[in-house]
């Protein structure tokens, strides 16, 4: 038989697969999109040497498997018509309707994607692919059953382009098809891909499945026997199906979680696929009676379906001396585990609740996505967010109304929190897990009951970074911080330049709008607000600035600076302005308190613009400060606020006699003065005296006071030193 002749009889079968589902009319606009695509692809060929309609035909045979619409087989058959033959998107428009044509304009982007480049195209690209799955879903379908396609007849490849290939699937598309439910097509991938990259473990790992399977055909089919002659005396329809272990996942369990080959291969697996919800959990205590179900290895996936829609209950009993894993679901739960949101057009005219609920969680991954697009400040920064995204290892948390939460696993209270809302996230000061205050950093459970309490006024700490886990919480913080930063340094570069100007007899009001455009030009910088914020950041001194802003439009734009050896930065001639900043000590993150000297309220302090990151505030007589006069005179001269109810840190030094019972003593002397020990560190000198090192909480210098004397009330004590390094 000819190639064309073979390739009609194959259009010919697909129409008799289609009649299952679709209407008359329907196919023959799929077989018209056939006939098209054939001529479009008229003389080229396949790198097997087939002509290439065989290769649209493929994927939409794919995608016939999964019952999908006919407007998706239409984009299956014409998908590389605008990138291999010319054929613009508006002539297929014009053919085809705007929906198809959109859908084919939609795969050629994803297919110019070459994500194994660098990897900043690569996150470029998946940027592009995330916009296009937002305006519709169907647009990846297309896409993976193209690639599973590819990657079937890979060998023809060069080997180079296979390792590529291979790679990328395994690191792209099979997640995107996990998330996206559709277990069947991501299995293949993943073992397709597996079998390419590693082609000699692949072949290692499929012999000792053959030969496994082999020696333990009877006792399969015992324990299949035995499952169906429960299910009949019960009365309990149900048809049960072996279960296959995937190579990839056998290699990835041995490489990940440590188990031998033989771990894995002696657990049984079957899947009972039944009629009703009801029937699924009738059958599971059928199967309890029968075999003991292993404690902790029950999971209810009905209840609380996973985060891609897949619902089933998982139960592990211990029988014949084996583990036997058993799936049980109804034939739509089935449908949904194969074919995941693929199978929302199957169900389409039969309003399934089910998947209502996988659609809704479909859209609003995809809209996640797209949020966590407009925050990322770069597309690498977005694909770190969207990787974690992509590989759930999901836990199920409730919030105090009961509605559950999917999260992936390790998720914190904080990333819960985003989770709800970006604000709530923004605003949460503490939470409560099971009722209890909990840890805002502790890893949640499934089956926790997590509560948020939020405060006005508060705002992401930056130290969240280190342990949230979601893309949308890291992504939040960031964004919100950046802003924060801004904010704030513009404040403090305001605070600082009037400062300065009130040292020329000048208010900032007094500067006219000519002035100020002058100087910005001077220096560089686009508007007058980043002048102010590169004040506020240490990037510029604001004693120049204000020299500059107060001299003649002609004249002198005044001074130089350079930074000198120790990072700060010093003014050439000119004093400084008159008078104080006032410091509260909440300033935010532009305003920072010296780790050497740890200045607390009531101390003499002052200011250092460290570049780029703003103000460290130094006690005055800090050892780290410069010494000359004139180097001094970079120095902001500070006062504290005279309400300040804040803590801080403060070292001291506290020689003691050993005795026994004696920490607990200096201990509770400091809490009766409401000292906070933040920390406590003995250092043994000799037989009879001890040093301790002690960090406490302290609101001021007269606190201070009270603590030291209470400790050096402590009859063992011989003395106690404020350390200042």
């Amino acid at each position: 038989m000819s190639a064309e002749a073979t390739a009609i009889s194959s259009v010919d079968t697909l129409a008799e697969q289609l009649s299952t589902y679709l209407d008359t009319p329907r196919i023959n606009q799929v077989r018209r999109a056939y006939y098209y695509a054939e001529q479009a692809h008229e003389g080229q060929m396949r790198r097997s040497g087939e002509p290439y309609i065989t290769h649209p035909l493929a994927v939409a045979r794919i995608l016939a498997d999964m019952k999908l619409d006919h407007q998706s087989l239409m984009a299956a058959m014409l998908h590389d018509v605008i990138e291999d033959t010319g054929i613009p998107k508006d002539a297929l428009s014009e053919q085809f309707g705007e929906p198809v044509a959109d859908l084919v304009d939609g795969v050629s982007k994803l297919t110019q994607i070459e994500f194994r480049s660098r990897a900043e195209a690569q996150a470029e690209n998946f940027q592009k692919m995330t916009l296009a799955m937002a305006r519709d879903i169907r647009v990846i379908l297309v896409k993976l059953a193209d690639r599973l396609h590819n990657m079937r007849t890979l060998g023809h490849m060069s080997y180079e382009k296979r390792q590529r290939i291979a790679t990328e699937t395994l690191d792209i598309y099979a997640p995107i098809a996990n998330r996206l439910g559709m277990h069947s097509l991501c299995t293949e991938l993943e073992d397709l891909g597996f079998s390419f990259l590693y082609p000699m473990r692949s072949r290692y790992i499929s012999k000792a499945v053959e030969k496994l399977r082999g020696s333990h055909r009877e006792i399969i089919e015992e324990i299949r026997g035995k499952l169906e002659e429960k299910l009949n005396e019960r009365g309990l329809p149900g048809r049960i199906i072996g279960r296959e272990k995937h190579l990839n996942s056998i290699y990835n369990k041995m490489k990940f979680k440590h188990k031998s080959f033989h771990e894995i291969m002696d657990v049984y697996a079957f899947r009972i696929i039944t009629d009703t919800t009801d029937d699924c959990y009738r059958i599971l205590g059928a199967v309890h009676s029968l075999y003991k179900p292993l404690p902790g290895r029950f999971k209810d996936y009905i209840a609380m379906p996973k985060a891609n829609g897949y619902q089933s209950l998982h139960t592990t009993l211990f029988g014949m001396h084996v583990n036997i894993e058993i799936q049980i679901r109804t034939e739509e739960m089935e449908q949904i585990a194969n074919n995941g949101i693929a199978a929302h057009w199957l169900y389409k005219n039969d309003n399934s609740a089910v998947l209502e609920v996988s659609q809704r969680r479909v859209d609003r991954w995809v809209q996640g996505l797209m949020e966590m697009r407009e925050r990322a400040d770069d597309s690498l920064e977005f694909i770190e967010h969207v990787k974690v995204d992509l590989f759930p290892d999901e836990i199920y948390v409730f919030t105090p109304k009961g509605k559950i939460l999917e999260l992936p696993g390790g998720a914190t209270p904080i990333d819960f929190a985003y989770a709800i809302h970006t604000d709530i996230g923004n605003a949460c000061v503490a939470c409560r897990i099971n009722r209890n205050l909990g840890s805002l950093s502790q890893p949640l459970q499934s089956g926790q009951t997590v509560e948020v309490i939020t405060a006005p006024g508060a705002r992401p700490n930056p130290a969240w970074l280190s342990f949230v886990v979601t893309g949308k919480a890291r992504s939040s913080i960031r964004h919100f911080l950046k802003y924060q930063k801004k904010a704030e340094s513009l404040e403090l570069g305001k605070t600082l330049l009037k400062k300065s100007l009130a040292g020329f007899d000048y208010t900032l009001s007094q500067i006219d709008e000519a002035q100020r455009q002058r100087v910005c030009d001077h220096n560089q910088a686009a508007s007058f607000d980043d002048l102010l914020s590169d004040i506020g950041l240490g990037n510029r001194m604001a004693y120049i600035v204000a020299r500059q802003l107060v001299s003649d439009p002609g004249g002198d734009s005044g001074g130089s600076e350079r930074p000198d050896d120790r990072g700060i930065v010093n003014i050439e001639a000119g004093g400084h302005g008159r008078g104080s900043m006032t410091i509260r000590g909440t300033e935010g993150l532009l305003v920072r308190f010296a780790s050497c000297c740890k200045p607390i309220p009531g101390d003499p302090v002052v200011g250092v613009m460290e570049s780029g990151s703003g103000m460290v505030i130094h006690s005055d007589t800090c050892r780290k400060l410069p010494d000359k006069d004139a180097d001094r005179s970079a120095l902001t001269p500070l006062k504290w606020a005279k309400d300040i109810t804040d803590e801080f840190s403060v070292e001291l030094r506290v020689e003691l006699e050993r005795q026994r019972g004696v920490i607990a003593e200096v201990a509770s002397a400091i809490s009766l003065a409401d000292g906070n020990i933040e920390r406590i560190n003995v250092e043994e000198q000799n037989a009879r005296l001890s040093i301790v090192s002690l960090v406490v909480h302290v609101n001021g210098r007269r606190h201070l006071a009270r603590v030291m004397r209470r400790v050096r009330n402590v009859r063992a004590v011989t003395h106690i030193a404020r350390v200042r390094h």
